[in-house]
């Protein structure tokens, strides 16, 4: 290794001995040294730590995002632990999400950093909460708390990954603004909120995974994240549909007047 390759390495916020822990990934072609660099500079931040917040945070720690800030005011109980796969018996009633989350994720990969804040987002205090955030990810359960998130997402100029799970099925799209719909594009005005649905856990699970995915393709710039786009599964039938979406012009959030 020469001198200008050593004093590159030296800069680099990779460690060598944390090189192999990346490896596979970084023989994807486009993705290399230069992808997993800008992996390990980026923050994501996580609203909501629960069925879809747990596989994507797990699988973003596990890739090697630099800063992970999950944000959740709840404590998990004894319905969450068939899909919540972050929070344990341990935890129930005892720990709050992000703490019980920040706890594990820490040891999967002790190279990162986890930010737990306990708090109900609002639209107060969203911008202290996800300050310096590359990548919002939505992995929430009910459609205020996403319409809080879809406008700061929209002023902060921020790219945002939706999914929504319910029974065997889900959805998934990512909002950027002045290139995609938003939120409120697709659903103007909040649906009633159940008090409990239904929903089979490793549903939870895939489209966490595919919100992790498609942060990582935003922020390495492999691949074509779903802009514009709308994924539908339905894991009941196995049958996926991509539908081209576009903005509304009277949009309340990003339409013009």
């Amino acid at each position: 290794m020469d001198r200008q390759d050593e004093e590159a390495r030296r800069r680099s916020p990779l460690r060598m001995s944390s090189m192999d822990r990346y490896v596979r990934q970084m023989i994807i072609p486009g993705f290399g040294e230069e992808g997993q660099r800008r992996l390990s500079g980026s923050t994501v931040g996580i609203m909501g730590v629960g069925g879809l917040g747990s596989p994507a945070a797990t699988y973003l720690a596990a890739a090697g995002i630099g800063r992970l800030v999950l944000a959740d005011p709840q404590t998990p109980d004894d319905t969450n632990l068939n899909r919540q796969i972050l929070h344990w018996d341990e935890d129930v009633h005892v720990r709050p999400k992000p703490e019980s989350a920040a706890w594990k994720l820490r040891r999967l990969n002790p190279g990162i950093e986890v930010e737990a804040r306990t708090v109900e987002v609002t639209e107060k205090n969203i911008e202290e909460v996800f300050r310096d955030a590359d990548v919002l990810l939505d992995c929430l359960d009910s459609y205020p708390p996403r319409f809080v998130l879809n406008d700061h997402a929209l002023r902060s100029s921020t790219p945002l990954v939706h999914a929504a799970v319910e029974g065997l099925r889900g959805q998934l799209t990512v909002v950027e603004k002045g290139r995609t719909p938003c939120l409120r594009c697709l659903l103007p005005s909040a649906p009633p909120k159940t008090a409990v649905f239904p929903i089979l856990g490793p549903v939870a699970g895939v489209f966490g995974c595919l919100q992790a995915a498609e942060a990582i393709k935003l922020l390495t710039g492999v691949g074509e994240p779903l802009r514009s786009s709308l994924l539908i599964g339905d894991l009941q039938y196995n049958s996926w549909d991509t539908i081209s979406i576009s903005p509304a012009e009277n949009c309340p959030a990003c339409g013009k007047s």
